[in-house]
């Protein structure tokens, strides 16, 4: 399954950029030029595969 999340071009870019800092989705919306609703799915993906932990700051 890692591999299939993997296969994805933006989920690498998020996860190239979180490997350097810890970055709020909107930042992560900013810096990838993608909507909220794609990096938040991208990030639910990635949550659900176990290759990032997702911090609410409510």
């Amino acid at each position: 399954m890692v591999f299939e999340v993997l296969a994805e071009p933006n989920r690498r870019r998020i996860l190239d950029l979180l490997r350097r800092a810890e970055l709020p989705v909107g930042e992560l919306v900013s810096r990838l030029g993608l909507s909220q609703p794609a990096v938040s799915k991208h990030l639910r993906v990635l949550r659900e595969a176990g290759l990032v932990e997702v911090r609410s700051d409510a």
